[in-house]
């Protein structure tokens, strides 16, 4: 049912690991090694044709200092944050508490009602366009970073509450029936027996719907037209010229712009790893 350890793979397939791994992982960073090495090339290399050589000189000062002084990347970084950290906190909010109906209580349609929530997940969020924009425009929340917020909250609700109610079925029960045999409130179990022992599985999702919303093109181009409310991903555009590409700057602010999701996740290491391998083994 599941796949053989490498360790206890034959001599053939562990060293045909080994080399394809790396082969593999190469490939993979190949894509952010050229975006590295373009947000460091001087323009003129760009202007020359040479676009995936070895460039002529370095230059990462003068780009990284122009990705600031040419655009107000900042204020974009600032909105980012705006929609981003509202958004965990919602979606993360609410999944704790559907999360923990769905798997603690047991009452007619639960199962239902998990799988709408599980449904929306494979809804292409494209055909979505038309409708949430008009949405958003009657609500008066076109072009506001508020309008972002809801929308996140309300698309990644359905995968957070997937990831919670699964992970509080594999809680021991027995603490809730002790608890409520010695006549402790539901809401007072979920605060101080439950809420703690989800802090792996929070801090884990937090970090994926935090990579996820932060990461977000589509959205902030459909439902934000003014820099006031502008994303990161979608402002990157304002570093190109009128006339002419400027890859080297694009790509310095776009390594700019990765900066807060991957200084999240080597912050959250450690509790994203459990919260996702807590319940794995039995035993």
């Amino acid at each position: 049912m599941f796949p053989t350890p490498i360790q206890k793979a034959s001599p053939f397939v562990q060293m045909a690991y080994k080399i394809l791994l790396p082969v593999a992982l190469f490939l993979w960073l190949l894509p952010l090694i050229g975006v590295a090495i373009t947000s460091v090339r001087p323009a003129s290399d760009l202007a020359a044709g040479n676009y995936f050589g070895i460039p002529s000189g370095f230059a990462g000062f003068e780009n990284y200092s122009a990705v600031f002084n040419n655009s107000p990347i900042g204020y974009y970084i600032l909105n980012s944050f705006k929609v981003t950290i509202p958004t965990v906190i919602g979606a993360v909010a609410l999944s704790c508490l559907t999360g923990f109906a769905l798997a603690v209580y047991k009452f007619k349609g639960n199962l239902v009602l998990f799988f709408m929530f599980v449904a929306g997940n494979f809804i292409p969020f494209q055909i979505l366009m038309v409708p949430v924009r008009d949405m958003t425009l009657r609500a008066g929340l076109y072009d506001t970073t508020m309008g972002l917020v809801l929308f996140h909250v309300a698309f990644q609700t359905g995968f957070c509450t997937l990831f919670m109610r699964n992970f509080i079925k594999g809680l021991p029960f027995a603490l809730i029936e002790s608890a409520r045999v010695e006549g402790v409130s539901e809401w007072r179990i979920f605060r101080y027996i439950v809420l703690p022992l989800m802090r792996p599985a929070i801090a884990a999702l937090s970090v994926l719907i935090f990579t996820f919303v932060w990461n977000d093109y589509f959205w902030a181009t459909v439902l934000v037209q003014g820099q006031h409310a502008m994303p990161v991903t979608a402002g990157l555009y304002s570093l190109n010229g009128q006339w002419v590409a400027a890859w080297h700057l694009v790509s310095a602010g776009s390594i700019v712009a990765a900066l807060p999701p991957v200084a999240m996740f080597f912050l959250m290491q450690r509790h994203f790893i459990a919260g996702l391998t807590l319940g794995a083994t039995k035993g």
